[in-house]
């Protein structure tokens, strides 16, 4: 049998220079590196350790001389993001690094329900909204009862009475249940919450004006176009208004009808052009139609500031709806358009 000598310190991976130094530690000082580990490390490490052959010296020497150098060529250590990133990339693969880096940049906790205490009640209700209520009540059953109370006053009404309905009837909580739901709410939520702090500085800037009182916003912008006309086109071209939602097709805009709240609608609509009013309405059944027309007459006059709160709600609900894949926003222009 031929054990496999490696003589190439340049040829080792992470993985295998990790194998090496625990190996040459002995097995007390490696087991007490081990206790710091999950499961999935140590599995690899140890698959690596157990594939690794014989080592000649002089490369075990050189590990830990380039271990010595690099921890003594400092007299500070500065930990970021970007730096702890860079460094799992070069031990681990692309997968396992997305996945380590979302959660450290995801809410603190040690567990899935100890990260979502730590989410704003807004953006979790936001998303829960469009989960299926039973899931919805497992989530509410794992979190503390003071922020599940906070999350339940956000959601629709009528959601929220069977969300609370399927929690009543709801028994002892399956394993199997319970690490589906933590896979999803990883997958959909957690990784898209990470990654809002990787985005453009543009687009944060373009959320965020998104969000403000209209004159507030113009004001800002007005004073961007002075000392930065580049940034200022950027962002405005980022920049997704209530006024955008004409560039839905009409099996968008039924889809965003049957999402969003239908006490808000009318007051959003209350302050829209005749031409964005009647793209909404003729998407409707002419009952419903005439149902929104008599409730906005019967408003009468209604200040700025309620109508514009609707309005932005109804353009999150459709970027939501967007990053969800269920419309589609057309930019404008040859290569957004829609072929039949």
């Amino acid at each position: 049998m031929n054990i496999r000598v490696r003589e190439d310190y340049r040829a080792l991976s992470g993985p295998e220079k990790a194998a090496i130094f625990l190996l040459s530690l002995g097995e007390e000082y490696a087991s007490r590196i081990f206790e710091h580990m999950d499961d999935e490390e140590i599995m690899e490490l140890s698959q690596t350790m157990a594939n690794l052959g014989k080592v000649n010296a002089a490369v075990v020497e050189r590990l830990f001389v380039d271990f010595a150098e690099q921890m003594s060529s400092t007299s500070a250590l500065v930990g970021t993001l970007d730096s702890t990133e860079r460094l799992l990339n070069k031990v681990l693969g692309e997968d396992k690094v997305s996945q380590i880096m979302e959660e450290i940049r995801g809410p603190a906790g040690r567990t899935m329900w100890e990260k979502l205490g730590n989410v704003n009640e807004e953006i979790l209700s936001n998303f829960l909204q469009k989960e299926y209520p039973q899931t919805v009540a497992v989530v509410l059953s794992k979190i503390s009862s003071d922020h599940a109370a906070r999350v339940l006053a956000l959601l629709p009404e009528g959601f929220a009475l069977e969300v609370i309905n399927r929690m009543l009837r709801m028994e002892a909580v399956q394993k199997e249940v319970l690490e589906e739901v933590e896979k999803t709410l990883r997958a959909e939520f957690m990784s898209n919450l990470a990654r809002t702090s990787r985005q453009d500085s543009h687009e944060l800037i373009a959320e965020i004006f998104n969000s403000l009182e209209r004159s507030v916003e113009s004001r800002f912008m007005e004073e961007l176009e002075k000392v930065a006309p580049e940034s200022a086109e950027k962002i405005r071209s980022l920049m997704f208004t209530f006024e955008d939602l004409a560039k839905l097709d009409s099996a968008s805009i039924q889809t965003l009808i049957r999402a969003v709240d239908k006490d808000k609608l009318p007051m959003a609509l209350k302050g829209a052009t005749e031409t964005l009013r009647d793209l909404f309405f003729s998407n409707m059944s002419e009952r419903a139609a005439k149902i929104m027309k008599e409730d906005m007459g019967a408003m009468g006059p209604v200040r700025l500031k309620e109508v514009e709160e609707s309005q932005q709600y109804v353009v999150n609900v459709t970027k939501d709806l967007e990053a969800r894949g269920e419309i589609v926003i057309a930019a404008g222009g040859e290569e957004d358009e829609l072929i039949y």
